[in-house]
């Protein structure tokens, strides 16, 4: 399948402009907007949770170590 040229987008484009309308058009641009906004704050937090629990497990590790063996001579 070749790539997406200049001309097949501007033919995509003025169908979507005529199936949808500018006024709608508008809204739904606006509408994608916003989702893609609420995906990435969505994705930010759950990679400050991700590092949160990250940071407690190594925090218990370190806690719960063994101390070092002392070898007799």
């Amino acid at each position: 399948m070749p790539p997406i040229g200049i001309w097949e987008l501007l033919i995509i484009l003025a169908v979507v402009l005529v199936i949808f309308g500018p006024k709608r058009l508008k809204n739904l641009g606006s509408e994608i907007g916003n989702s893609i906004k609420g995906f990435r704050n969505a994705m930010k937090e759950q990679d400050q949770e991700d590092s949160q629990i990250t940071n407690e497990s190594t925090a218990d590790q370190s806690s719960k170590q063994d101390p070092p063996k002392q070898t007799h001579a």
